[in-house]
This record gives structure tokens, C-alpha cells and sequence, in this order.
């Protein structure tokens, strides 16, 4: 009888390690930190989401991608070559030769400013008062060639009258050029402008050509330092 009632002592104090280890087992699946769910975001998706948000838009990307033409830059003659000359000379028909010789000194300096005069550039068979408007409207400067023979012919006082037309408010872009007159003979109509003075050595052509350099006929122009 004594051998058979300590059989289930034995048995009672196995359960007891086997409890707690089931408890620990418990516990421990309890602690394992739990899988990301599919709908959170993991921290490299947030990465990749936020990369995504902070780069630019594709049509941005297309604007400066190699493929794509550059933008326009400023040509050092892009302005200039947006009219067909850089200087209209008007004058009478009796100053025909002091006209040659500025277009001359102009075509012929170191800036090589294309020049119209109309006797030499006029199409042949043209109207005379379209082919000046013309000529004017296609030039950055025009200079009138001031003469006692200039104010005689109501022909050049028309050109000057339609080069202030073309360019009223337009400051250097008309150049008197005052020659074998006085200050007292400078036209009304010119009095808001300051004229060059033909009486010196070379007759005023250097002074009309920093003027008309002055005008800056295209970006980031030399300036009108340049000599003949």
C-alpha cells in the first residue's frame, strides 16, 4: 500500500515544470513582434514615397533634359541681324558725295556696320516714299546729314519728319549730324536732340559712329570703343 500511494506524488510534481514551460512558451509567442502589415508603410516605402514626391514633375524633367534644345541665350547678334541694316543715311541729292563718304568711313571701320543709302541700296523700279519707309522701319539707326542743301529740298525734310515717326521716343537712334551750318540754322523739329558737330577734321564721322555704336545694336555690343 505505501509503494502504490507514493506512485502519484511523482506525477503531480511533473506537471508543475510543465506548466510554467507552457507558460513561458506562452509568453514568449506573445512578445514576438508582429509582421508588418501589408497596408503599413515600411520605412523604405515611406523613402521611396517621399523621393518620388520630391522629385519634379516629368514636364520639368523633359524642359532640361539633354534631348530637349537649350534655351535661348542672350547672342551676342541676335538683335543685330533682326534688322536688315544698322544705319539709314538721309540726305539731299547735292550732299550725295559727303553721304558716300560717311557710309564709306562706317562700312569701312572695324565694327563693318551695314549701311543703306538710297541712290546705291533702292530696288530699281520701286516707289521712292515705300522703299525710304521701308529702309528706315529696317535699320536700328538712321542719321540725317544736316546741309543748307538738306533744309533747301522739302524731299529730306520728309525723311526726317518720318524718322521721328519711326522712332519717336527712341533716345540715339536718329543722329543729326550738323555740317557747314550754324546752331542757330538746327532744325525746330530735332531742338529735343543733341546733333553731332560736323566742323571737325574728319567732319563729325567718328563721333556718328560711337553714336551709332552707343545704341548697343546687339547684346553685349563693343560698346562704341572700337576705332576706324
Amino acid at each position: 500500500m505505501a509503494s502504490s500511494s507514493s506512485l502519484p506524488a511523482p506525477r503531480s510534481r511533473s506537471k508543475k515544470p510543465l506548466g510554467k514551460m507552457t507558460d513561458w512558451l506562452r509568453q514568449a509567442l506573445l512578445r514576438k513582434p508582429k509582421m508588418p502589415d501589408s497596408s503599413e508603410s515600411t520605412p523604405s516605402d515611406a523613402s521611396q514615397s517621399t523621393s518620388q514626391d520630391s522629385s519634379p514633375p516629368l514636364s520639368l524633367h523633359s524642359a532640361t533634359s539633354p534631348s530637349s534644345p537649350p534655351k535661348q541665350t542672350s547672342d551676342s547678334s541676335s538683335n543685330r541681324w533682326s534688322k536688315d541694316y544698322d544705319v539709314c543715311v538721309c540726305h539731299s541729292e547735292e550732299d550725295l558725295g559727303a553721304a558716300q563718304e560717311l557710309v564709306s568711313y562706317l562700312e569701312g571701320s572695324t565694327a563693318s556696320l551695314r549701311c543703306f543709302i538710297q541712290l546705291r541700296d533702292a530696288t530699281p523700279g520701286s516707289a521712292i516714299v515705300s522703299e525710304l519707309c521701308q529702309a528706315l522701319s529696317n535699320s536700328h539707326c538712321r542719321v540725317l546729314l544736316i546741309t543748307p542743301g538738306f533744309l533747301r529740298d522739302p524731299w529730306c525734310k520728309y525723311q526726317m519728319l518720318q524718322a521721328l515717326t519711326e522712332a519717336p521716343g527712341a533716345e540715339g537712334r536718329t543722329i543729326p549730324l550738323l555740317s557747314g551750318l550754324t546752331r542757330a540754322a538746327y532744325p525746330p523739329e530735332l531742338r529735343f536732340m543733341y546733333y553731332v558737330d560736323g566742323g571737325g577734321p574728319d567732319g563729325g564721322f567718328h563721333q556718328v559712329k560711337e553714336a551709332v555704336m552707343r545704341c548697343k545694336l546687339w547684346e553685349g555690343g563693343r560698346g562704341g570703343r572700337d576705332s576706324a
